[in-house]
């Protein structure tokens, strides 16, 4: 089957999954795609389509991309270098970046020693600990030059590993505002992971991007499809599972479904208890206090001023000092908890932690719950 022709079982479901991400009806799709088609699309072909009993033409792959606001690599279901390099430098930057980009790409493709694979092994674990610690610009900018080089050797399994940890991070890199960028990159990240053949990456992949999506409050059905896609493919407790349940668990509290919720965070515990790592600073952990920084959030979701005490005061007995910016994931989620309980202070509360952090070590995270604290007190 061709790259254009993608299998309709496979495309229908993408298409659903988008298009609950957008949070639009089969109906409004429809509308969606006519608009810019010029040509009448019902829904019940959006419905065949997602069923599986057809596979929308070339024509209509377009237009689904356009809608969508994916990649046309996507929809066709193909991966490759060309793809890869297009969507790096077409979506995410400027094009005088872009351009100092390449030219630093191939200046290192072309230098006296190719990268072995010990090499792309340290630069995730690089990024790993840098993204504790640092903004999201500096580190896209970062992975864009090392992903063009990346993307012209990518082959073996092991190097499929590596492009599937670091597009998951560079994905990161993007706010939930901005979610249909993120999600696309959470998409390819799964893929590669898909083509690495390691079931524990497939996992780790899914998981990270759900409780990325969940924790931030955006693409919600896309955090549940990737949560479940993640617990379907191993039953095993592994950091991607503590991940994938949390994740389940904030979509579930933004939702306001608290049974769920709750019932997911002790199931997320559970899985920690046999598979939390140790203390690493590294976005590759989930380490006690991190996991606790998870249900922190969610119980000032929920208004759960026990839960929320609890696991406060075990993030903040582990949290070192060198992680700043975790701490005020804290005091921002007491503001939060306090906009919820009708207490006004909690914007400034909120925003005076925000303040008080560098500028430097500011996160699109941080700034979408500033954003969800002013929505509470509305």
């Amino acid at each position: 089957m061709s790259a254009s022709s993608p299998h309709p079982g496979e495309v229908g479901r993408l298409i659903r999954e988008l298009r609950t991400a957008l949070g639009w009806s089969q109906s409004r799709l429809a509308s969606e795609l006519a608009r810019v088609g010029g040509d009448t699309v019902t829904r019940m072909y959006v419905s065949r389509w997602e069923n599986g009993h057809c596979a929308p033409q070339p024509y209509w792959l377009r237009h689904l991309a356009t809608v969508l606001q994916v990649p046309l690599e996507t929809m066709e279901d193909t991966v490759n270098r060309r793809g890869f390099l297009t969507s790096l430098t077409g979506t995410a930057i400027a094009p005088a970046v872009a351009a100092d980009l390449i030219e630093a790409g191939f200046a290192a493709a072309l230098g006296d020693r190719a990268r072995t694979g010990e090499d792309w092994d340290g630069a995730v674990e690089t990024y790993g600990r840098d993204y504790m610690t640092q903004g999201a610009a500096e580190i896209q900018k970062r992975l864009v030059a090392d992903m063009i080089v990346l993307q012209q050797q990518v082959e073996t399994p092991r190097s499929w590993v590596v492009a599937a940890k670091l597009a998951t991070l560079y994905a990161k890199t993007f706010p939930g505002s901005d979610g249909l960028k993120a999600v696309s990159w959470y998409r390819h990240a799964a893929r590669f992971a898909d083509r690495s053949g390691d079931r524990d990456v497939r996992v780790w992949v899914r998981g990270r991007a759900a409780i990325a999506l969940g924790y931030e409050g955006a693409a919600l059905g896309m955090a549940d499809t990737l949560a479940a896609q993640a617990m379907a493919l191993d039953e095993r407790p592994s950091l991607g599972m503590v991940n994938a349940v949390m994740g389940r668990a904030h979509a579930a509290a933004l939702r306001g479904d608290r049974a769920t919720a709750l019932s997911l965070v002790e199931e997320g515990r559970r899985v920690f208890d046999k598979a939390g790592s140790d203390d690493a600073e590294s976005d590759y952990a989930v380490p006690w206090r991190r996991f606790n920084i998870f249900a922190s959030l969610l119980a000032a979701r929920l208004g759960d001023e026990r839960l929320a005490g609890e696991v406060q005061a075990e993030a903040d007995r582990h949290l070192p000092a060198s992680l700043p910016r975790f701490r005020t994931h804290l005091e921002m989620h007491r503001g939060l908890m306090m906009a919820r309980q009708g207490d006004s202070a909690g914007v400034g509360y909120a925003q005076a932690a925000l303040d008080a952090l560098p500028p430097e070590k500011h996160s699109l995270t941080l700034r979408m719950v500033m954003e969800e604290i002013h929505t509470a007190t509305g």
